[in-house]
């Protein structure tokens, strides 16, 4: 059985997100996706505010056809001790320091790294300045 790992925060679920959920699972047998914890993204980014918490986030995650399981996770670095994974669907955009060392780490482990692209014209940033405007 293949399993496929997917990250991020997805606070403000929307097409995007649904559509990485369907090309994740096209790509093995389970998908496992993995969502942000709230303490961890607002300790980072003091600013930040969570529109749903954790809960709420993987309650929505595992309503979705194409997720066979989701869990909450804290820093990336730990993630990949704490979930067994083939292969690592990430988006263009998961470039930051901690992403780098997970891909190292996957790159080490044998593990597939598969950057499947974002859909054009929708973003959660983007829906925030959407509604900010409103």
């Amino acid at each position: 059985m293949t399993k496929v790992l997917t990250v991020g925060v997805f606070d403000l679920l929307h097409l995007g997100h649904v559509l990485l959920f369907k090309r994740a699972r096209e790509l093995g047998d389970f998908l496992i996706v993995a969502a942000q914890r709230d303490e961890f993204i607002t300790k980072f980014k003091p600013n930040a505010k969570v529109v749903y918490d954790i809960n709420e986030r993987l309650f929505m995650i595992n309503s979705i056809k194409y997720v066979d399981k989701s869990v909450a996770y804290t820093d990336i670095s730990k993630l990949m001790y704490e979930v067994d994974f083939d292969i690592w669907a990430k988006g263009p955009d998961q470039n930051n320091f901690a992403c780098q060392a997970f891909e190292q780490w996957c790159i080490k482990n044998g593990k597939t790294i598969i950057v499947l692209p974002r859909t054009e014209g929708v973003s959660s940033s983007s829906l925030r300045e959407y509604l900010k405007d409103k």
